[in-house]
């Protein structure tokens, strides 16, 4: 593409989200000019949530507003192409057939000095986090999908450095709820929280002036009393026909399983525990090091009995045993060598080879296979894999972490979808390890089975349920049911859903009753959430189908999309000027919107593998990093290569760079002059020497247990003859150190308990199955050597 003095630029961006208890709607309204002599096709691609419903698409041209519709893809295309060749304007958006959280507008026909506004709506679920906030990201960046050697790219994508993009962005968000709003957390800048009424059941949060839309604007919300279940019953649309999804009412149900106590009071100590680690280029820095500390955290939290093992993987894969073996002390340490040493080094994200090693393995008898991915999702296949997935959901269940910005949302979600489990994303500050802990808590917990709905209705009225069947059921995490009502009831009916389901061999239900009356001012979001529901779990079925898919089934896809003005992968926006005017004269210059981050290649006349995979349509030495979905660049020119590798001289080089893709692969890295950065090496991955906390957990043994002496005073700060003097006399040396180690977590490590709570369990099951003399003496006499205040009882003991 050449080179252009200004290409076209964004004026302005306005986002405003309107958040109703866990469904937010997102209006983004952009404004674009075109600053060159000629008149132009922009084409850009930007990233959305996966299960989004995108539900608007308009474009403003001077006072002409030209809305969209929704048109089988094929033929949305032919329009495009017919009114530019005509002269006219018009403008297309679609979803990726690679990937649902991919998304490209083409922008056809703008004259010189032309500004168009457009204006794009989608709806989407919030997702429950481990502290019980639901989160909402709006997505600025898509990192490059990583395509396996033989594979092609469908998205053709062109980058620039974020710092020579100037466009401004306004960011607003109103929340109401039934329940209070306790608070809203964000990990930009924003101005303090208003609240728009004194129960605080509404309030409205504002950006910070001057934000730059090179990173992801994520809220957490939280409400009092959020885990409460609920339904919201909308009422059809009036304009369509009765009978259809549109026409008839739609039902939200959110669910919050109640498991037994005497069932969730003890862990279970079985399970074949397999981690998974993303280990290439892009992974480097901060994102490996949470890893290895998060794998760290995790074999020493696993029940004594289970059985594990540690794959990762980059261009290719390594595992540390060569079948999952029994966690015992020999195992674990021999696993913690092999962490302390895995670095970013293993080049392209190749997920899908490693996955079916994972699966040609044998499941262990009466070990439940629990799988842990961990990876920033940066991967071209996401539809290969997430149907290997599926297709061995029934021999485990699959928990996914998305790491950094840029996490592939449809990866992430789908393989916890489709593997019965449950989807996590690490982002901006943060920490991975509550996180992880809290879906280990899940794993740990009994698979549910023989799950069924069933429906208590008014006579005369009936449900259809337009989810994908309920496959997993997690203690206190939310479950979410759309329905299509048909029939009438009377003024004030209730109808009841009854979840039941078998746990733990044990036969278990939970009710939900609810009123039959619906919801004002709902603005059709469950109609269209529950049409992009069903439109996922028929896209899902065809993806399923090797070789010629089913018509039908794409015929229903079609008609659905068009029918509820939902996308889908076969389906897309296209509007079309048809206004009297002159028409637009002259070939249109095709521009490739640029995103606004890079970096560059150590040689770019030998590029390294990520630069020859990664993009179809790149620049060999120009990588992409974040992108802003909405930013046409003024930018003209590459990136000149920097006169030392950026592996090199990060610090100094990084300063637009962000999360850093690193190149592919050790060959690669070698031009750099030396070797790769290995940061696990460099540092020797001292684990006592970093953190308190660390050192204290490295030290617990598999058991559960720690030992007494030099390293454990160390991790205590205090002197090994203290700890000697202190002992009772009638306590063992390893049941004195493992109550100092508790008493420490407890007492002042309070703030992480999240992270050690699982460890500290199974450190409390040890001390009671040693039946040991003196306990209330041993935590009386740690809390005055660590000057604490920790009660016998809160140990567990």
């Amino acid at each position: 593409m050449s080179g252009a003095a200004s290409v076209l630029l964004t004026c302005s961006v306005d986002v405003q989200v309107d958040v109703k208890d866990h469904v937010a709607t997102v209006v983004s309204t952009l404004l674009y000019k075109n600053k060159e002599e000629k008149p132009i096709e922009a084409v850009f691609v930007f990233p959305m949530p996966s299960e989004a419903a995108v539900c608007h698409f308009n474009a403003k041209v001077g006072e002409t507003l030209i809305v969209a519709e929704v048109k089988e893809k094929k033929q949305a295309h032919e329009e495009y192409d017919d009114a530019l060749s005509s002269g006219q304007q018009a403008f297309l958006l679609e979803e990726s057939v690679q990937s649902p959280d991919i998304f490209s507008m083409s922008v056809g026909s703008l004259r010189p000095e032309e500004s168009a506004s457009i204006r794009l709506e989608y709806v989407t679920e919030l997702d429950v986090q481990a502290d019980e906030a639901l989160r909402f990201c709006l997505p600025a960046v898509l990192n490059p999908r990583y395509q396996p050697a033989g594979t092609e790219s469908s998205v053709n994508v062109t980058y620039v450095p974020s710092s020579l993009v100037p466009y401004d962005l306004t960011f607003s968000a109103r929340v109401e709820s039934s329940r209070p709003v306790s608070k809203v957390e964000s990990s930009c800048t924003m101005d303090p929280v208003q609240y728009l009424n004194q129960d605080q059941t509404k309030a409205s949060v504002k950006l910070a002036a001057g934000h730059k839309f090179d990173r992801d604007v994520e809220l957490l919300i939280y409400y009092k009393d959020s885990h409460q279940p609920s339904a919201v019953v909308e009422a059809g649309q009036a304009s369509a026909k009765p009978g259809s999804l549109m026409g008839d009412t739609a039902l939200m149900l959110s669910l919050y399983p109640e498991f037994p106590k005497d069932i969730m009071s003890s862990i279970s100590s079985f399970g074949e525990f397999v981690f998974l680690l993303d280990r290439s280029g892009s992974m480097a820095g901060s994102r490996i090091a949470g890893a290895r500390y998060t794998l760290l955290l995790l074999l020493k939290s696993l029940p004594m009995g289970c059985y594990f093992n540690i794959y990762s993987f980059g261009s290719s894969f390594e595992q540390i045993f060569k079948e999952s073996v029994e966690y015992n002390q020999k195992t674990m340490e021999e696993a913690l060598e092999k962490v302390k040493t895995m670095d970013a080094n293993l080049g392209g994200t190749e997920i899908l080879r490693p996955l079916e090693r994972i699966y040609s393995q044998t499941c262990i008898p009466n070990q439940p296979r629990q799988l842990f991915v961990f990876t920033d999702g940066e991967v071209g296949n996401t539809k290969e894999v997430i149907n290997l997935v599926k297709s061995n959901a029934d021999s485990h269940r699959c928990f996914s972490f998305g790491i950094g910005e840029g996490a592939s949302s449809a990866l992430i979600n789908g393989l916890a979808k489709e593997g019965r489990g449950h989807a996590q994303f690490i982002t901006g500050n943060d920490k991975m390890q509550p996180k992880v802990i809290q879906s280990l808590r899940f794993a740990m917990q009994p698979a549910v089975g023989d799950i069924s709905v069933k429906w208590d209705l008014p006579k005369g009225v009936s449900a259809s349920v337009l989810s994908p069947p309920l496959t997993s059921i997690f203690q206190g995490q939310r479950s979410l049911l759309y329905a299509q009502l048909t029939g009438q009831s009377e003024e004030g009916a209730e109808g009841c859903v009854t979840v039941k389901y078998s746990l733990a061999g044990r036969p278990t239900e939970n009710k939900l009753n609810f009123s039959l009356k619906p919801a004002e001012d709902t603005g059709l979001t469950v109609h269209r959430l529950a049409a992009r529901s069903l439109i996922r779990s028929l896209e899902r079925e065809q993806e399923g189908i090797l070789g010629q898919k089913d018509d039908a089934v794409n015929k229903k896809i079609i008609d659905l999309s068009v029918q509820s003005g939902v996308s889908s992968s076969l389906t897309a926006f296209i509007a079309v000027n048809k206004t009297s005017g002159e028409a637009i004269q002259g070939p249109l210059l095709r521009r490739d919107v640029r995103t606004p981050k890079t970096r560059t290649c150590p040689d770019p006349h030998s590029p390294c593998s990520l630069c020859k995979s990664s993009v179809v349509g790149s620049t060999p030495g120009l990588h992409v990093l974040p992108v802003s979905p909405w930013v046409f660049s003024g930018y003209s020119g590459f990136l000149p290569p920097p006169k030392t590798c950026i592996l090199n001289e990060m610090a100094q080089l990084c300063s637009f760079v962000g999360s850093v893709d690193t190149c592919s692969g050790m060959e690669d890295m070698a031009r750099c002059g030396r070797a790769p950065m290995g940061q696990a090496q460099q540092d020797n991955i001292e684990w006592q020497s970093r953190d308190p906390l660390l050192e204290l957990v490295s030290l617990q043994k598999a058991s559960g247990c720690w030992e007494l002496g030099p390293a454990l005073a160390k991790a205590l700060n205090t002197t090994s003859q203290d700890l000697e003097n202190k002992q009772p006399s009638v306590a063992k040396r390893e049941v004195w150190a493992t109550i100092l180690a508790l008493v420490w977590l407890h007492g002042l490590k309070a703030d992480a308990k999240d992270e050690w709570e699982l460890l500290a369990m199974k450190a409390a099951t040890w001390l009671r199955s040693q039946n040991a003399a003196g306990l209330a003496e041993c935590v009386e006499a740690a809390n005055a050597l660590l000057g604490c205040r920790v009660h016998k009882g809160v140990l567990g003991l």
